[in-house]
C-alpha cells in the first residue's frame, strides 16, 4: 500500500498544515465517494425492513432486529476500530473497512437462497462492521484536513454525498429488491408447489443480484484504495499536551472519556442516530397507514429519497451557514425546528402528518457532522480513540428504532413517533450547551 512518509514536525501556531499552501482536494474527494457508498448501503435497510417483515411475518419490534444487528456493531467494533486506525493509519482502516463489507455484502446470497433471517442479520451484522470502520477512519480524517475552524463544514459538505447514496438507494432498492411482492407464510402456504418454487427463486435473486454488484464494487474501491499515496497524519496536539514523544503535560487528560464534550456529544450521536433511523425504518409502514396516505410498500418507498434527500439538500446549505453561524447554534436551530415537526406529525392525519415526517430529513442535514466535529475537537493524541467513542454512538440506531417498534406494537405506530421527537429536544442542550470546552487542537499533516 502506498503510504506517504509520517513526518515528526508539530503545529507550534494557530495554522494548520492545509493554513499553508497546501491543498487537500484530491484526498477529500477520494473520501467524499466513500461516504457515499456506506450512505448508500446503510439506506437499503429501509427498503429490507418491509420485505423481510412480510416475507417472514415479523412484528415491528421483529422487524427493527435489522437495525439492531445493523447499527449494534457501531457498538461492539468502535473502540477495536479506533485502536487498530491508531496502529496502522487511516488510510489502511478504510481498506480494511471497504474489505469486511463487500464481504458482508456477498453473505447476502446464501442468506437469499435459503430463505434465513438469522443468516440476513449475520450478513448485516458483518456489512456493518466494515462500515463502522470506515465511520471511524475517515470522519476525523476528513475533519483533521484543513482548518480546525472550518471542520464543521468540511464533513458537512462531504456528508452530503453521503445523503446523496441515501436519497438514490430506495430507488435503487424499489426497483430491485421490491420487484418482487414478498409473501407471507399464509400466501405461501396456497401456492402449489412449482409456484412456490418459482416465487422464492425470484424472491431470492432480488436480494441477491443488487448486493452481488455492491460486493464488487466495494472490492474494488478497497484495491484502489491501497495503491493511492494520501496525506499522513504526523501528530494532533491538543492545548496543554508536550510535544516530546507523547509525553503528557499538566493540561493534557489520560484519556478520551476524560473529556466532557466528547462523551456528551457521543450520546448526542446516539440519539441523533437513533431519531433519524428510527423515522426511516418505519416510513413506509406508516405511509400505509389508512389514516395517513394508504400506499403499497413499494409505492410509499419512492418517498423515502424525499426524507433522505432533504439531507442531502440541507447538508449543501449548512456547509455554507456554518462559515457564518457559530456551530452549536445552527445545531440547536436545526434540532429545535425537527422536534417541532415530529409532534406536529403526532397530532396530525393524512397528507399534513406525512409531509412533516418527510420535512424533518431538511432539518436533520448537518446534525451528524456537526456533533460530530464538535465532539472530537481538542482532543489531541486521543483523537483515534474519541473518533472511537463517538462512532460507538451510533449504536442509538440499533437501539432507539427497536424502542419504537415495541412502542408501536403497543400505542400504536403514530404515537412511537414520540422517541425520535424526545431525541432532537436532548441535541438542541448539546449544541448550546453540552458542546463547550477548550481551543482545538493543531494538527501537522504529511504530505
Amino acid at each position: 500500500m502506498a503510504t506517504a512518509p509520517v513526518q515528526a514536525s508539530l503545529a507550534t501556531g494557530p495554522s494548520t498544515a492545509a493554513s499553508e499552501g497546501k491543498s487537500y482536494l484530491l484526498p477529500l474527494s477520494i473520501l467524499t465517494s466513500l461516504f457515499f457508498i456506506w450512505g448508500f448501503l446503510t439506506c437499503l435497510n429501509d427498503i429490507l425492513i418491509p420485505h423481510l417483515k412480510a416475507a417472514f411475518s415479523l412484528s415491528y419490534a421483529e422487524a427493527a432486529l435489522i437495525q439492531f444487528c445493523f447499527f449494534g456493531a457501531y457498538f461492539l467494533v468502535s473502540m477495536p476500530a479506533g485502536a487498530v486506525i491508531k496502529r496502522l493509519g487511516y488510510q489502511r482502516g478504510i481498506v480494511i473497512g471497504l474489505l469486511i463489507a463487500g464481504a458482508g455484502c456477498l453473505a447476502f446470497y446464501p442468506a437469499a437462497a435459503t430463505r434465513s433471517y438469522a443468516l440476513f442479520l449475520t450478513a448485516l451484522f458483518t456489512l456493518a462492521v466494515g462500515i463502522t470502520v470506515l465511520q471511524v477512519s475517515a470522519n476525523p480524517y476528513v475533519a483533521i484536513l484543513g482548518r480546525p475552524e472550518t471542520a464543521s463544514s468540511r464533513l458537512t459538505l462531504t456528508q452530503a454525498f453521503n445523503s446523496l447514496g441515501t436519497f438514490l438507494a430506495p430507488y435503487f432498492g424499489s426497483a430491485l429488491i421490491l420487484s418482487v411482492a414478498a409473501r407471507g407464510a399464509d400466501d405461501l402456504a396456497k401456492l402449489s408447489a412449482a409456484d412456490s418454487a418459482a416465487y422464492r427463486a425470484a424472491e431470492a435473486s432480488s436480494v441477491q443480484v443488487p448486493y452481488l454488484w455492491l460486493a464488487a464494487t466495494l472490492v474494488a474501491i478497497a484495491v484502489v484504495m491501497g495503491r493511492l499515496k494520501l496525506p499522513v497524519i504526523a501528530s494532533i496536539v491538543a492545548p496543554g499536551e508536550s510535544p516530546q514523544s507523547g509525553m503528557r503535560s499538566s493540561g493534557d487528560r489520560e484519556s478520551a472519556w476524560a473529556y466532557r464534550h466528547l462523551v456528551l456529544g457521543a450520546l448526542g450521536i446516539f440519539v441523533y442516530v437513533g431519531g433519524e433511523v428510527a423515522i426511516g425504518s418505519f416510513l413506509v409502514n406508516f405511509m400505509a397507514q389508512s389514516d395517513i396516505a394508504g400506499l403499497s410498500d413499494k409505492a410509499a418507498s419512492l418517498y423515502l429519497p424525499m426524507y433522505w434527500g432533504g439531507a442531502m439538500v440541507g447538508r449543501f446549505i449548512g456547509a455554507y451557514l456554518l462559515k457564518v453561524v457559530r456551530p452549536g447554534v445552527l445545531l440547536a436551530i436545526n434540532a429545535a425546528i425537527a422536534s417541532a415537526l415530529v409532534f406536529l406529525c403526532m397530532t396530525l392525519n393524512g397528507s399534513f402528518a406525512m409531509w412533516a415526517i418527510l420535512s424533518v430529513g431538511l432539518f436533520n442535514s448537518i446534525m451528524f457532522p456537526t456533533i460530530f466535529s464538535l465532539a472530537i475537537d481538542g482532543l489531541g493524541r486521543h483523537t483515534e480513540q474519541g473518533s472511537g467513542i463517538v462512532c460507538m454512538g451510533i449504536v442509538g440506531g440499533a437501539i432507539l428504532p427497536l424502542v419504537q417498534g415495541a412502542l408501536a406494537d403497543h400505542i400504536g405506530l403514530h404515537r412511537a413517533f414520540i422517541v425520535p421527537a424526545l431525541c432532537y429536544v436532548y441535541i438542541i442542550y448539546y449544541g448550546l450547551k453540552g458542546s463547550h470546552h477548550g481551543p482545538p487542537a493543531k494538527v501537522a499533516v504529511a504530505a
